[in-house]
């Protein structure tokens, strides 16, 4: 009579967590190869039941949607389980919220190619019979320690976090500048307002003066550079609407840098290219530190011409590249401009579907549309080539690279997003040096003598440098303040929506 019991309550756990995990398929196919046998609600799961719920209660330090993973309703539902029923309920529910959780603090909690389609990146995604298998098989404390992204960056904007919250609980950074400039030598309340936020914000020592002196004009100039503006140590419009930026605004960027912090979750190479989209620059890193930097370009911000995001590797570069126009730009530029007149943009060639030259004189333009265009145009090696004289491959589907441009007097302004999606250098050429000092004894005179040959040169890297696509409005120094850029396309904002959708808030901390 007791082994039929027995076996009546194993039957009845076994079915009640088939059917609470019957709508998640790796979960299901985990326990069907374990024989459904419990790694949460077993007398000898304590460890793992302890070391899930603690990790749940960190959820809004994370910036993650704490109310996702229900940890007061599964808490009570571990007390109050007594029959095998109910247990293997309670089972499903916790491997599920495991899962769930495990994944939105190791890889983000959105799908952020849903929020912006440019947003191409790919998450990595680990299966969640996996996860639980290793969790089932490790200590449960180090594996939810493992979860979240190990890097400095996260380290540093999890406390740069921290510390905003405590700004927001105290009311801020104090009443905001009531002017749209403010410049040095001047006084009165405006200059008042500024200095005040200044030393809230940590810019300027304390101080009574009325005036803008020189320590105020030394603490805008700071300000100026940690936000990407012309540091020039007046207080113009711009940088007054930088000022006055809330706590709370910036405390969502930080939060949704920590999101995508987590969809880079994996190695990025030792050597690798790093572009920030929103801060006009590209970065040669080297073991985790900054060995060149340039200005860039990035796409303008039109539906078509934005700068995606994402991951690829660098293959070679083109000395004396050939500009070969992309489709888009072929038919919804070049083809109006030659139906009005055959000979303009005369510095572009155009070829049929077999590869050979042709003569304007013999098409009719007017016959054809965007569809039906049949023409390759491109634009042979020159110093007015619109890649300049140097373009770094990374093959992709989306068409992007990185390369050099004649259109030098882009690279002064503050906001640089003017190009068709690709990323221009503003130092092209020292870019080249660094990336051939690895395989030339010579790179400068290396790249010179092809360059000086007019001829298209193809350059392969011996050793291939990953190439990383961000978008960053908030991002880190390893020494010093955090720097925020402006959102330029609008994406942040989108994906803050969507982490308030998901149940994501701003938390204000006491003292």
């Amino acid at each position: 009579m007791v082994p039929q019991m027995a076996q009546a309550q194993t039957t009845g756990f076994k079915q009640a967590l088939a059917a609470a995990v019957s709508d998640n398929k790796s979960v299901a196919a985990f326990y069907k190869a374990n024989g459904y046998s419990p790694i949460f609600v077993g007398t000898k799961d304590r460890g793992r039941r302890s070391a899930l719920l603690k990790a749940l209660r960190t959820a809004d330090v994370h910036g993650l949607p704490a109310a996702r993973y229900r940890m007061q309703e599964l808490e009570a539902a571990f007390k109050a389980a007594r029959s095998p029923k109910d247990r293997g309920r309670v089972e499903g529910m916790a491997a599920k919220i495991f899962v769930q959780f495990a994944r939105d603090l190791q890889s983000g909690a959105l799908e952020p190619h849903r929020v912006d389609s440019g947003i191409v990146r790919v998450i990595p995604r680990r299966d969640a019979g996996a996860m639980l298998a290793s969790y089932s098989g490790k200590s449960p404390a180090a594996f939810m320690k493992s979860l979240a992204p190990r890097t400095p960056e996260y380290a540093r904007l999890m406390k740069e976090k921290m510390k905003l919250e405590k700004v927001v609980g105290q009311g801020g950074w104090g009443p905001k500048v009531q002017a749209s400039a403010v410049k040095p030598g001047q006084s009165g309340g405006a200059v008042v307002e500024l200095r005040n936020r200044l030393i809230a914000m940590g810019y300027l020592k304390r101080t009574s003066t009325p005036a803008y002196d020189g320590n105020m004009q030394k603490a805008v100039q700071l300000f100026q550079f940690d936000h990407g503006l012309v540091a020039d140590g007046v207080a113009g419009e711009t940088t007054i609407k930088e000022v006055n930026t809330t706590a709370q605004k910036r405390l969502s960027q930080v939060i949704v840098a920590m999101e995508r912090e987590r969809w880079m979750e994996g190695a990025r190479g030792d050597r690798h290219v790093l572009v920030n989209i929103p801060d006009f620059s590209a970065k040669i890193m080297d073991n985790g530190k900054v060995t060149f930097q340039t200005r860039t370009v990035v796409g303008a911000n039109t539906s078509d011409r934005r700068t995606p995001e994402f991951s690829d590797i660098m293959e070679h570069m083109v000395i004396n590249p050939t500009w070969n126009v992309p489709r888009s730009i072929a038919t919804k530029e070049y083809l109006p401009l030659f139906q009005k007149n055959r000979n303009a943009a005369g510095h572009l060639q155009l070829y049929d579907n077999r590869g050979r030259k042709v003569s304007r004189a013999n098409i009719n333009f007017a016959s054809y549309n965007a569809r039906t265009f049949p023409y390759a145009i491109k634009q042979p090696p020159s110093r007015r080539n619109a890649l300049g004289l140097v373009k770094f491959m990374f093959p992709n589907k989306h068409n992007i690279y990185l390369h050099d441009t004649p259109a030098k007097n882009l690279f002064g302004r503050d906001v640089r997003a003017f190009s068709h999606g690709c990323v221009r250098l503003n130092d092209p050429f020292d870019f080249a040096y660094a990336l051939l000092a690895k395989q030339q004894k010579d790179p400068v005179g290396f790249f010179q003598a092809r360059l000086k040959t007019g001829n298209e040169n193809v350059v392969p890297l011996q050793k291939q440098v990953p190439v990383h696509i961000i978008y960053r409005t908030a991002f880190t120094q390893p020494k010093g303040r955090i720097n925020y850029r402006r959102d330029i396309y609008g994406r942040d904002a989108a994906l803050w929506n969507a982490l308030q959708k998901a149940g994501v808030t701003l938390r204000a901390a006491k003292g």
